[in-house]
């Protein structure tokens, strides 16, 4: 068979997959933090028909004669540019101005990440997320600003709860700090919301429901107050937006739609060949 045809098909596959790629980019355009991706294509294997010879004193250097066999899908890149502010005039949203994420843990005991603040007070005073999950912090209202020599471990958080029937004007400070206006009418911090940083924020699993994971490659999870050296501030009151340029997707569309279509040509035509080459026993 012809070699044309089989990298014809890795031509295929890969520009599928960037299609693939683009079409969930586009349909998250609207996604409250969501993070766009992009796909990297690198060529493969080689077949060398000749190798390169170098000059002489009595003959020149020859250059190597190469076939490439084809493309393939190198890598699918995170995009951790952040999304712009939409106001949702809700004071327990959060936008989160700056780098970190708010830790959230689920009913199994995971602990997951989110960019997407949209909060609230369940019945028994939880504060959970849109999920229904529970968002951690220091229930002391004294979680440690950014310490490298000593760090706070996750374990050294806890979900926030606060008595619902003891505070009015809950209110949630640019510092994480959630204050309430207690029985005597006295403002008291009840708790502080913990935000989480990675050394490679671009290496977290993206696990849907808006929430991401931590990974080898992301490092490990340090964590901190809003507004420490490692961690932005909480702006309430909206949400991040998607980070989705839709502008450049439709013309990465255009593209992977022409790439697809010029590597299906190469298809067709070393079909044909082959046609052509039946034909000549009739």
């Amino acid at each position: 068979m012809l070699k044309s045809m089989f990298s014809g098909v890795t031509g295929l596959r890969s520009h599928q997959t960037m299609l693939d790629v683009i079409a969930n980019n586009v349909a998250n355009v609207n996604t409250a933090g969501f993070k766009s991706s992009s796909v990297l294509f690198t060529d493969v294997y080689y077949q060398t028909l000749s190798a390169a010879t170098a000059p002489s004193t009595t003959t020149g250097g020859v250059n190597a004669k190469q076939i490439g066999c084809g493309t393939t899908v190198a890598t699918i890149s995170l995009s951790n540019i952040r999304g712009g502010y939409s106001q949702t005039e809700k004071a327990m949203d959060l936008y989160i101005s700056g780098e970190g994420y708010l830790v959230i843990k689920d009913a199994g005991g995971n602990v997951n990440y989110t960019r997407v603040g949209s909060l609230s007070f369940d019945a028994s005073g939880n504060l959970v997320d849109s999920n229904g999950n529970f968002v951690m912090g220091d229930v002391d209202g004294t979680l440690a600003t950014y310490n490298p020599t000593s760090p706070i471990a996750v374990t050294d958080l806890g979900p926030i709860k606060v008595d619902l029937s003891t505070y009015t004007d809950i209110t949630i400070g640019s510092d994480g700090n959630i204050t309430g206006i207690n029985t005597t009418g006295a403002t008291q911090v009840i708790a502080q919301i913990a935000l989480a940083s990675f050394a490679n924020p671009s290496g977290l699993s993206q696990d849907g429901s808006m929430y991401m994971s931590e990974t080898g490659n992301s490092g490990v999870a340090v964590y901190a107050a809003p507004g420490s050296a490692i961690c932005g501030t909480l702006v309430t009151g909206g949400l991040e937006m998607s980070n989705v340029d839709l502008s450049k997707q439709l013309t990465d569309m255009i593209i992977a739609e022409r790439g697809f279509q010029a590597n299906s040509r190469v298809i067709t035509t070393s079909d044909e060949i082959l046609q052509e080459l039946v034909n000549l026993k009739r």
